[in-house]
């Protein structure tokens, strides 16, 4: 509820209190307000515990938390798996968050309440922090867990074939092992956060109860805080709040004559309180190609300034469609909608059969349906068949102890040929061929905190980047030479052409030649008749990429991650079973020991 709603009857404030607090509240920025809350949620708990202290200490008892698990690619189940645990201890409840890449296994059978907030990527996979958890409860170690309450929620994307299919793994196989559900799980799209907020509700309604009696029963005592747990200050720009910044530079990287067209593009961001670090991803909010829209809307004869409803804002339906909607990432939810709203029976029946609209979906944009399905239908109807637009995310290619106040991205354009029209990108095509220096985007950070550099500056990094991979370790050499770190860095870079497709040459040659970067290793896939890629230079290179290991070296893979990340990992293994004299399940184990100590870390797509 927001403060401007709150009556004085719901809140333990008098009438003029609550004036005071609003009048406060109105006149202060986001940081302002977190700094305040952070204060009183402080205080409270000093008041709180100033009672108790000098107390005979209460025997110890077997009370157990809400331990809230999860497990995020790009920071999304992060983000709810936080709220949930501060809605907890908003209501007095004993909740603990735990990234699953540093949760013991072991220690599940020591559980009597787990909550699941985790992502699906790839084909049905589980991020990289929740890999081992993942695995562990499959095998034969995963302990019995009889009496045990827990609540699923998954984060996906309807537009993959196998949507949410991590959270769907983790129940079963809790289930199997004996937990109990206490609330149906939750398997949200990408525009997610009004559910999300109220699976929250329902499913700390159901923890509630046994949490308070066992808290009761062991003298626990957890101080509610009025305005939930106290939050570090972060930047009052996020996904929900996105800054208007400025195109500062967008050129093309890539030759004349290359078959990619790769953008290199620079963002000012004066005037926000946006922080990153190398590793971070930058959210980018797109407009759609308005002479896409201007045709959808002739083929549907629509009125292009009728209004529209989005929420509670109003909008010409034309403006809806350019800023506010997906129109060009196509996923089954609109076929739904859209062949409902309109009656159109060959889209109804295509529907019942997933495989076969799959198989529709992936030759085509919305607009595209749209176009080859007219029919007539309302202004709002339209609208209310498609989501919202979702911003993309780019590995940021920069560091901001070198571009301060702007931050660098490498963005390359998807493009294809289909039903005789050239198709786009909704945000790549925006960036590549609609903006110029001075156009406005929208923008926030997404901290990434599963890539990061090796906080000791004298330990060796390893770096496997193809194509657009390029990026975050741009973003690395740039603050490695800030910061003068000792630590040795090889690049392993791979695009097809040497002469076209050799992005950052210059810069990557003048780090080279500074002594920044130790190594470099090159494969460019098409300029000799056998063609060679990033990981068939790993292999060559084998017995050194086996030392730097040993000697304790960092392994960060980013790009493409339906081949080469898979490829650049079999090459690994090959590598350690190779030279460290390893089979194929002591191997496993040496990558898995790596990832464990976020040594090896990936950054794929």
């Amino acid at each position: 509820m927001l403060l401007s709603q709150l009556s004085a009857a719901a809140s333990p404030l008098s009438q003029e209190q609550l004036q005071k607090l609003q009048g406060l509240v109105a006149e202060l920025n986001p940081i302002q307000q977190a700094w305040v809350s952070g204060y009183l949620a402080a205080n409270a708990n000093t008041a709180a515990l100033g009672g108790v202290l000098g107390q005979a200490a209460a025997p110890a008892q077997d009370a157990v938390p809400l331990t809230i698990l999860y497990g995020s690619q790009t920071g999304n189940a992060k983000g709810v798996a936080a709220q949930l645990e501060a809605q907890a201890k908003s209501r007095g409840l004993d909740a603990k968050l735990v990234n699953m890449a540093d949760y013991k296994p072991g220690n599940l059978k020591k559980e009597k309440f787990i909550a699941v907030a985790v992502s699906t990527y790839g084909e049905g996979e589980p991020p990289e922090d929740a890999e081992n958890l993942h695995e562990f409860l499959v095998g034969k170690k995963a302990p019995k867990l009889d009496g045990v309450k827990i609540a699923v929620l998954g984060l996906g994307d309807s537009s993959y074939e196998f949507f949410c299919q991590t959270a769907i793994d983790f129940e079963e196989r809790l289930q199997k092992l004996g937990a109990q559900s206490v609330v149906a799980r939750a398997d949200l799209d990408v525009d997610y956060e009004e559910q999300a907020e109220a699976w929250i509700a329902s499913a700390l309604d159901a923890f509630e109860p046994e949490l308070k009696a066992q808290q009761a029963a062991g003298g626990t005592n957890v101080v509610s805080a009025p305005f939930g747990a106290p939050q570090a200050a972060h930047s009052q720009y996020t996904k929900q709040n996105p800054f208007t910044a400025e195109i500062a530079t967008a050129v093309k990287i890539t030759g004349r004559d290359s078959t990619k067209d790769v953008r290199h593009i620079e963002i000012d961001l004066e005037g926000s309180d946006i922080s990153y670090q190398p590793g971070d991803a930058l959210g980018v909010y797109f407009l759609n190609d308005e002479a896409l829209v201007d045709e959808v809307l002739s083929t549907l004869n629509i009125d292009p300034q009728s209004e529209v409803k989005l929420g509670d804002d109003a909008f010409s339906v034309r403006d809806a469609l350019i800023e506010k909607l997906e129109l060009t990432q196509s996923y089954p939810g609109f076929v739904e909608k859209y062949a409902t709203a309109t009656g159109n029976e060959e889209l109804a029946k295509l529907v019942t059969d997933k495989a076969a609209l799959r198989e529709y979906l992936e030759a085509r944009q919305i607009f595209d349906v749209i176009k080859q399905n007219p029919s007539e239908i309302a202004a709002q109807t339209l609208v209310e068949c498609c989501r919202k637009q979702q911003a993309r995310l780019y590995s940021i290619a920069s560091s901001q102890a070198e571009v301060e106040e702007e931050v660098h991205l490498t963005v390359g354009l998807v493009e294809f040929e289909a039903f005789g029209e050239q198709h786009f990108g909704g945000c790549s095509g925006f960036l590549a061929h609609r903006v110029e220096e001075g156009t406005k985007v929208k923008v926030f950070s997404e901290h990434n905190d599963n890539f990061r550099l090796p906080s000791d500056d004298n330990t060796p990094v390893i770096m496997v980047g193809p194509g657009t991979g390029i990026a975050p370790f741009r973003a690395f050499l740039q603050e490695r030479d800030a910061r003068e770190a000792e630590g040795d860095n090889w690049l392993f870079f791979g695009n097809p052409h040497f002469t076209q497709d050799f992005l950052y040459q210059v810069e990557i040659q003048g780090y080279v030649k500074s002594g920044l970067l130790s190594r470099v290793d090159l494969a460019f896939s098409r300029d000799q008749a056998e063609k060679i890629y990033v990981q068939d230079r790993l292999r060559e290179k084998g017995e050194e990429v086996f030392a730097w290991l040993e000697k304790g070296a960092h392994f960060y893979v980013c790009g493409d991650a339906t081949r080469m990340a898979k490829d650049v990992h079999q090459a690994l293994l090959d590598i350690v079973k190779t030279y460290g004299g390893k089979d194929d399940e002591q191997a496993e184990q040496y990558l898995k020991e790596l990832r464990s100590a976020n040594r090896y870390q990936k950054d794929v797509y």
